[in-house]
């Protein structure tokens, strides 16, 4: 059997390349996501591992990678303290460090550089040692920096476009001026890599000037312990010697903050890849279960003859899974060689993203290539099972004649599980409607995931009336020709059923993406509509706050009568015990003016900021169980803690955050003042028009800041959910291509199927052109099906979803526009795929087409 198996798998090999290029792609995607993966995480970790000491003195309650909302602590350690913690038996050395936040670096034409991936890191050169003894930092060239001088990493430099010894341009967080400054060198961490952070380095003294006043003080301490101390003894040594508002931890505690922190970055980045990795596997899997189905019926007098000849049932079986394993092993090996380059160019784009990822982390590790191989044989041999399965049951005597007809009875028993199957998807979707427990959005992916693979396991019934309309119109398009196209079309519901599906599973999740996306940016308008207050809103590209000296330029302009400054920060709300919950909740710090521009409709209380006062959005209150005049404590970084009462309770609202409070209240939680948005109100008879160039002219100098009208505004959210969406609809491009692969494949198989049919169609008069119509037509057909299947599921899954998701997305929009474009899509991807084929069968002999068995 083993020698059959090879002899069959050598003499339909061309016939198996398109089914095996399915799984190639699908399991590449998978292996190089995999690797991309692990790259990722080998990145941070050698990064998280290389910059951390023995143990480090930090203000209270600031984890490191803790999020970027929290805003920058204004708490310091002067130089007593380190002088203390360097003199302590258990401590090696104590170096002092500046933490720097906000800063920006400009190219050398003055644009901004980074701000939408990795951070940009400034800080003091110190000459700290990590765990292992190492330098923190690396110098690759040049020397590190003096009074006034800056080390860039090397990737920056190159980015901005810099080199050792050329003036370099600074946005400091503090002031709108630029700071212009020599660069002496580049360094990199002791990890090997930035991760697309830009490192901007300085000495002692100039970080000190920039970020804390010209102070002599520091914002944490970089500890090495002592030859045989522990990182624990060099912690409570230095305990002993801290104020209150600091605190030591040890160099492993700060490893697994870090790494948990990145983690839920990475796995989120993994999670979203690998989703889109196994919709391409699953949709080769029915290019794989069409193939070997095709390739079963064609084979039938040969199976027969085995039968005849003494192989028993299981035999066969296992001869069609042997080539199948076969052909999973060699497509799965090819698949994670090109997911290694595949790795490769997702690093590129997520590069190009912000996020840098070394090239020698991306390597096939055991893991990426046993999980690759068992996804891939074990998808493969699962689709072919039933197949190989009908293969061994075929009667001998039957499969000789070549009889081989279906009845009609398992389409209607395939009817009523079907039927029932959508009715048990309808019943959980039904659930997220009527307060079951859990999230109302996954009952309806629930119910969705069932009318998929319903959808797919019935296409040949549920798509016929799709494939009945094609004829008609085929027929009054092309005559003769368009209905012998429709015809083929129907003459296998099975089979054709099968070969859209692939292609229903792709357009299914493109046209529920679209309509989430388009309701997203309807939400995006009515909101932006509904409160968009002020005349204007300046706001960070990144939405990262900004120094507080662009609004007092911009109060300055002709024609402004009103700079309302906003500044959202992050705190931890105190539970009775004075324990925290441990997540950060959004804080905003509005002026008296702010209730002057903006509206909110309020429960209960009032929007009026006095003393303490606070005003909470209804879902926040709900959910701690306060009311007008509840007392609540929150936590900020040092340490410092802020008392405030509820005396106004609002419903949720975009333009401020759940807590708001007044923005004096900031400097007393022990933080810096910046501002994170300014609402701009224009005097009375001041032109739009006029002031705005004036406005823009403030802003551009800035660099970090645009300022937005109405319109602008929402056009600039709208192009963010795009650009996801384009994303999005990119990966999902996979998955159509394999779909692609399935339709060429389903019609070459047919044409070998019916060489005897298209000899005899020749013979009676049908030139070449119109027997590649013929075949283009079918093919369109068959792409029709699944786009027409596919988009009216999609249309209903992502109608359902918006309303489980009504709270945020509080309009409906319809893709009507895309969902067109998808037909145009499924014509063409129709008459692309038909080109093989179609050619094919145009260059059949007549005569041995005719005498062909």
């Amino acid at each position: 059997m083993l020698r059959l198996v090879l002899r069959n798998l050598w003499a339909r090999k061309v016939r198996l390349v398109m089914s095996g290029l399915a799984i190639v792609l699908g399991v590449a995607f998978l292996s190089g996501v995999l690797v991309f993966s692990n790259g990722l995480s080998s990145t941070f970790d050698s990064i998280i591992k290389g910059s951390t000491p023995d143990a480090t003195v930090r203000a209270k309650g600031l984890d490191s990678f803790g999020p970027g909302d929290a805003g920058t602590p204004t708490a310091t350690l002067g130089p007593d303290v380190v002088t203390r913690l360097a003199a302590l038996p258990q401590v090696a050395s104590a170096r002092g460090s500046i933490d720097g936040k906000g800063m920006s670096l400009l190219d050398s034409h003055g644009a901004l550089v980074g701000g939408t991936g990795a951070p940009t890191l400034a800080f003091n050169h110190s000459g700290a040692l990590d765990m292992a003894g190492q330098p923190i930092l690396l110098l690759k060239r040049g020397s590190w920096p003096g009074p006034g001088q800056l080390v860039l990493d090397e990737g920056s430099a190159k980015r901005a476009g810099y080199h050792v010894g050329d003036i370099v341009s600074l946005l400091p967080p503090t002031t709108s001026r630029q700071l212009k400054v020599p660069l002496v060198g580049t360094a990199e961490f002791n990890g090997g890599s930035t991760a697309g952070s830009t490192l901007l380095i300085f000495d002692t003294a100039t970080a000190q000037r920039i970020f804390l006043g010209g102070r002599d003080a520091f914002t944490s301490v970089a500890l090495t312990a002592a030859p045989g101390v522990s990182q624990t003894a060099l912690v409570e040594a230095a305990r002993m010697v801290l104020p209150a508002d600091f605190e030591a931890v040890t160099g492993d505690q700060v490893v697994h903050e870090s790494q948990d922190a990145i983690s839920r970055l990475l796995d989120v980045i993994s999670v979203f890849l690998l989703v889109f990795a196994l919709i391409a596997v699953v949709v080769g899997a029915f290019i794989i279960v069409n193939t070997f189905t095709i390739l079963v019926a064609q084979r039938t007098r040969e199976l027969a003859l085995l039968r005849a000849l003494g192989a028993t049932r299981r035999q066969i079986t296992r001869s069609v899974l042997a080539e199948a394993l076969a052909m999973s092993v060699v497509a799965s090996s090819i698949g994670i060689a090109l997911g290694w380059l595949l790795a490769r160019g997702l690093a590129a784009v997520f590069r190009a993203a912000g996020l840098d990822i070394a090239g020698r982390v991306l390597t096939l590790d055991a893991a990426s290539v046993l999980i690759s191989y068992a996804v891939g044989v074990a998808v493969t041999l699962l689709a072919a099972w039933l197949p190989a399965r009908r293969a061994g049951r075929v009667a001998p005597v039957t499969a000789m004649r070549g009889d081989l007809a279906r009845t009609s009875a398992p389409l209607r028993a395939r009817a009523v599980v079907a039927a029932l199957l959508f009715a048990v998807g309808a019943v959980l979707a039904a659930l997220a409607f009527l307060d079951a427990p859990g999230s109302p959005a996954a009952w309806v992916g629930a119910g969705a995931l069932v009318w998929v693979l319903t959808l797919a396991a019935s296409s040949s019934l549920v798509g016929r009336p799709v494939l009945v309309v094609c004829r008609a119109v085929f027929t009054r398009l092309f005559g003769a020709t368009g209905r012998l196209a429709g015809e083929n079309a129907l003459r296998d519901p099975r089979r054709t059923g099968a070969t859209a599906s692939a292609l229903m599973i792709g357009l299914a999740l493109v046209s529920t993406i679209g309509v989430l996306a388009a309701s997203l940016n309807s939400t995006v308008g009515d909101i932006v509509e509904e409160q968009f207050s002020s005349d204007f809103l300046v706001q960070s590209t990144t939405f990262a706050p900004f120094p507080t000296a662009i609004g007092d330029q911009l109060r300055s302009v002709p024609g402004v009568a009103t700079v309302s400054r906003q500044q959202i920060v992050g705190a931890t709300i105190l539970d009775r015990s004075g324990s925290d919950s441990g997540r950060s909740t959004p804080l905003a710090g509005v002026d008296d003016a702010f209730t002057g521009i903006y509206r909110l409709e309020m429960r209960s209380g009032t929007e009026q900021l006095r003393g303490n006062g606070a005003v909470v959005a209804s879902d926040l209150a709900r959910q701690r169980g306060w009311h007008l005049g509840s007392p609540f404590e929150l936590a900020f970084p040092a340490g410092r803690t802020l008392a405030l009462t509820v005396t106004g309770i609002s419903k949720p609202s975009a333009i401020t955050a759940p807590i708001s409070m007044r923005l004096a209240l900031i400097a007393q939680a022990g933080l810096q003042r910046q501002d994170t948005s300014l609402s701009i109100m224009l005097a009375p008879g001041a032109s739009a028009a006029t002031v705005l160039p004036a406005l823009k002219r403030v802003t551009d100098a800035a660099k970090i800041v645009e300022v937005y009208d109405k319109a602008s505004f929402a056009d600039q959210i709208r192009g963010q959910v795009d650009r996801l969406l384009y994303l999005i609809y990119g990966l999902l491009a996979l998955a159509i291509v394999i779909a692609v692969i399935g339709i060429v494949n389903t019609l070459g198989l047919s044409v070998i199927e019916r060489t005897r049919e298209i000899g005899l169609l020749r013979a009676v008069g049908m030139s070449r052109a119109r027997l590649r119509r013929m075949v283009t037509l079918e093919s369109v057909a068959i792409a029709l099906l699944g786009a027409v299947m596919g988009m009216v599921l999609g249309l209903l899954i992502g109608v359902l979803l918006r309303q489980a998701l009504a709270s945020q997305l509080t309009s409906l929009g319809l893709p009507l526009g895309q969902l067109a474009l998808f037909l145009v899509v499924a014509v063409v991807v129709g008459i692309l795929a038909a080109v093989l084929p179609a050619a094919r069968a145009a260059r059949l002999n007549v005569l041995a087409a005719i005498t062909s068995e």
